[in-house]
């Protein structure tokens, strides 16, 4: 909701006050039986509510995400199933899917490009950019110019070094990296902006399903760096967008 532009109309006295308060009365959220939606995020945080669909029912995605339109949210949702999205845009055309990130996009309003500089997001194998990817949607649908940089690893360490210039043009870095997790203090080491560290699944046994390269970035000798949860792209995203936006 647009507060400015419902306090203006009651103004102009294009909207009355009773119909004024009939719309603020579920702002701060709404009750729908199986989700309390937060439609006062935005406000009090820049962005609306994200779904994360993981675990959640197609009915009750199809349930949140039709309040939220009725609010003219935009609404970004995380771990959407293929088979979900293609319920979803028969009733929403404007709703789009990355595939290997499993991001579910749908604008309502235009989204601006609003931040102050750029943010890279890095991978150090190809194995993982369904995170990095994550991490890159999320950044981009939350108003920010983002750029990717993927295969970089530390196993190849030439290949990274060659997009010096790029990660040095950013304001703030994304890396993403599974096995033993070398990449962010790497990169930590070459840039003046700050990292976020995330940590993926990828890896054999002692890997540990990404522990091990979570320990790793925990315990990075770099300075600037920040480590968010295991294949946890949405939240660096979401970060570095904060992050960006930073006076």
């Amino acid at each position: 909701m647009d507060l400015r532009k419902l306090l203006q109309d009651v103004k102009d006295g294009s909207t009355n006050i009773d119909d004024a308060l009939s719309s603020l009365k579920n702002l701060p959220y709404e009750d729908i039986g199986y989700a309390n939606i937060d439609h006062h995020r935005q406000i009090r945080n820049g962005y609306p509510e994200v779904i994360y669909c993981e675990g959640k029912s197609d009915e009750h995605i199809l349930g949140i995400i039709g309040k939220m339109v009725e609010k003219k949210s935009n609404i970004l949702g995380t771990r959407c199933r293929r088979e979900t999205f293609e319920k979803i845009k028969n009733i929403y055309p404007n709703c789009e899917y990355e595939e290997i990130s499993k991001i579910l996009k749908i604008r309502n309003n235009e989204i601006y490009n609003n931040g102050k500089g750029n943010i890279v997001v890095v991978s150090g194998g190809t194995s993982d950019i369904p995170v990095a990817d994550e991490a890159y949607y999320t950044a981009k649908f939350l108003g920010n110019n983002v750029e990717r940089v993927y295969d970089v690893g530390v196993a190849g360490i030439h290949r990274l070094l060659n997009k010096k210039h790029i990660l040095q043009s950013a304001r703030v870095v994304i890396a993403v990296a599974g096995m033993e997790g070398a990449l962010p203090s790497v990169i930590g080491g070459l840039v003046d902006v700050p990292v976020i560290a995330v940590p993926t699944s990828v890896g054999y046994g002692a890997n540990f399903g990404g522990l091990s390269a979570l320990l790793t970035m925990l315990n990075s000798c770099a300075s600037g760096i920040s480590v968010v949860n295991i294949d946890n792209g949405f939240g660096a995203g979401y970060l570095a967008s904060m992050i960006n936006k930073l006076d």
